[in-house]
């Protein structure tokens, strides 16, 4: 049976419904919010309340992709699973070095060590202090994906150590990767430097893809066998180049591309008042979908099928 783990538990992936690949739902106070207010979306009630709307057009499960020490909070993600009904993953990991101070942990742990925590995450329950130190906490709530990021093409020295973690942590836990590719472009290097560290492609999902709609430059990320995550759908002011990529790319790589919205500022929620809110690709995106001919059997793809198979755990 293929599983994926919740914040509420293991769930076989077969149930885990139409899903977004890459949120962020909860965003407690941190370095990253101090530099940008708009990030703080600290509130439980507000979570499940933009939750049950996107739980009313269908939705049932997202990816948060919020990992260690920059605003993470597994006891409100669980909290809000709980209450809305929405399936949850919960990340470890760490992300860029700009979300975090100068000389954090995240800079200054070997490999080995940073590997070290995000299996403890993945295994024996989610620090309920973040990793923000001196104590540790471990709650019964497990992480489910590990999120690692890089700023560019290539990969800096603290990005390399990082990803050298999430690969030892994907090897002995089976946990699957999800990157930030800063403006779509860096895809391939992550790939390949993953391979070089015994993680398939298969289990690697890179984020933000479409921010780079390179036609070419998204036809060899798909051949070496990554996951696309496309989340700028709503974003566009001139036209929709995530949906030209989606009508050319589905009939060849129908398999490994996903959507979600990475919606992580107050002024994107119903809840906070803004819009256009987190059921927008249930409803506007899907209905610009089937006026380009993508049926509902490509979305059943995009949205349930696609996520199920690439956020469940592999065999170790």
């Amino acid at each position: 049976m293929s599983w994926i783990r919740t914040v509420l538990g293991d769930v076989d992936a077969a149930a885990l419904g139409v899903c977004y690949a890459h949120e962020h739902l909860i965003i407690d106070a941190s370095y990253p919010t101090q530099a940008n207010p708009d990030f703080l979306l600290d509130s439980v009630g507000r979570c499940v309340s933009e939750l049950r709307e996107f739980h009313a057009a269908g939705g049932r499960a997202m990816i948060d992709s919020m990992p260690c020490d920059c605003g993470r909070n597994v006891r409100k993600l669980a909290a809000a699973a709980e209450q809305s009904g929405v399936r949850i993953v919960c990340p470890t990991g760490a992300h860029l070095a700009k979300y975090y101070p100068h000389g954090h942990w995240s800079d200054l742990y070997d490999s080995e060590t940073l590997a070290g925590l995000f299996i403890a995450d993945i295994r024996d329950g989610i620090d309920a202090n973040d990793y923000s130190g001196p104590i540790v906490a471990r709650t019964p709530h497990r992480a489910g994906v590990i999120k690692i990021a890089t700023e560019g093409v290539g990969l800096t020295a603290r990005e390399q150590r990082l990803f050298q973690a999430a690969a030892e942590a994907h090897r002995m836990t089976g946990c699957p990767i999800l990157t930030h590719v800063e403006e779509g472009r860096g895809g391939m290097e992550q790939v390949e430097f993953l391979c070089r560290h015994g993680v398939a492609p298969a289990h690697v999902v890179l984020s933000h893809t479409d921010r780079a709609p390179d036609g070419p430059y998204h036809r060899e990320l798909l051949a070496a066998g990554a996951y696309l995550e496309y989340d700028s759908a709503f974003r566009w002011k001139d036209g929709n180049p995530t949906l030209d990529l989606l009508e050319a790319l589905w009939p060849e790589f129908g398999d490994q591309l996903m959507l979600g919205m990475d919606a992580a500022r107050r002024r994107y929620w119903h809840a906070y008042g803004g819009s256009p809110g987190l059921t927008y690709l249930l409803t506007v995106f899907r209905e610009a979908m089937a006026n380009r001919g993508l049926d509902a059997e490509v979305f059943r793809r995009i949205f349930v099928t696609n996520p199920a198979r690439a956020y469940s755990f592999s065999a170790t």
